[in-house]
């Protein structure tokens, strides 16, 4: 039965992604003052991709070509170790952080080498920018991850968030720091503005978008669709972790069904403050993002130095 749940967290995760993904659209667009699709347009999208034959470059490799499918495999994977309803599950062994940080690091490798493959100008700029911003990146989130997990003391996302709730409403200022350090880091991670601008046409400004223009049909589906997985798996990590109530301690129906409201609540709620940002903050220069992402290690060991200085020394 636990195993079952498991399962059907990460479907769960898989679903309701493209779900997330029109809900932060329709609200740019009200913001924006603009005609606001339906938030089941990310779903029409990806079937009408799934339902095209990709047309595939004369000089692409192998790689390219199972690019897709091990990039989505592998985000699958980073969500099976979040936990999303429940806590507890089976999969809670191996629902490590630096787990979670591996499997986003393998999506990326295969994501640049895919770029760089073909061989084209804009795929190796692309590829070369992500694989900057991710050197960046990922230190900054595993310092912010890190300092919530000193006060549970350890790096199991399941472990630490029970700890959470078994602590209550604690006012921790560690837990502000690595709340904004993380928030920074996701923006960037998900290539979402002030970093990139997942819906631009300027070849030269793109990074995420740079490395996936040779891609089409159910190819392109499949990038897509793990873009928009990454960018639940953030929101999820910032909601379960720092306002985890609301998560199912235990699997009755009960539980989990207000477990998976209390999650559609906070992601709506997160995605509302997404699109504010972006409608307000504008895109910045690339050579920016470094002091960006600096700005977010700092808040990350701004954050573990008063873990220390305040709550260890307790």
């Amino acid at each position: 039965m636990n195993w079952l749940i498991a399962i059907l967290q990460t479907t769960l995760f898989v679903a309701l992604a493209p779900l997330l993904a029109g809900w932060l659209k329709r609200c740019k667009c009200y913001l924006q003052n603009r005609k606001a699709p339906s938030v089941l347009q990310p779903y029409r999208d990806l079937l009408k991709l799934t339902n095209k034959q990709p047309v595939v470059s004369e000089q692409a490799s192998w790689l390219f070509i199972k690019a897709p499918y091990i990039i989505f495999s592998a985000t699958i994977l980073a969500a099976s170790v979040v936990p999303l309803i429940a806590v507890d599950l089976p999969t809670s062994a191996s629902a490590d952080v630096i787990v979670m940080v591996g499997f986003f690091a393998f999506a990326r490798f295969f994501l640049a080498l895919a770029g760089l493959d073909v061989g084209t100008a804009f795929g190796g700029m692309g590829s070369s920018r992500e694989m900057t911003i991710s050197s960046l990146a990922e230190p900054a989130m595993l310092m912010a991850v890190f300092t919530i997990t000193m006060t549970a003391s350890t790096t199991n996302l399941s472990w630490a968030i029970s700890h959470v709730l078994e602590q209550g409403l604690v006012l921790r200022p560690s837990f502000v720091f690595a709340l904004f350090a993380l928030i920074l880091v996701a923006v960037a991670e998900t290539g979402r503005i002030p970093v990139d601008n997942p819906t631009t046409h300027l070849e030269l400004t793109m990074i995420h978008e740079a490395m996936i223009l040779e891609y089409s049909g159910r190819h392109l589906a499949l990038i897509e669709w793990a873009s928009q997985l990454k960018l639940m798996l953030y929101g999820v990590l910032i909601a379960n972790i720092f306002l985890p109530w609301g998560i199912a301690q235990s699997f009755t129906p009960q539980a989990l069904g207000y477990g998976l409201l209390a999650i559609i609540g906070k992601l709506a709620v997160l995605a509302i403050i997404l699109a504010i940002a972006e409608t307000l903050v504008a895109k910045m220069r690339l050579f920016r993002v470094q002091e960006y992402l600096g700005f977010a290690y700092l808040l990350g060991l701004l954050g573990m130095l008063s873990h220390i200085i305040l709550e260890a020394s307790r």
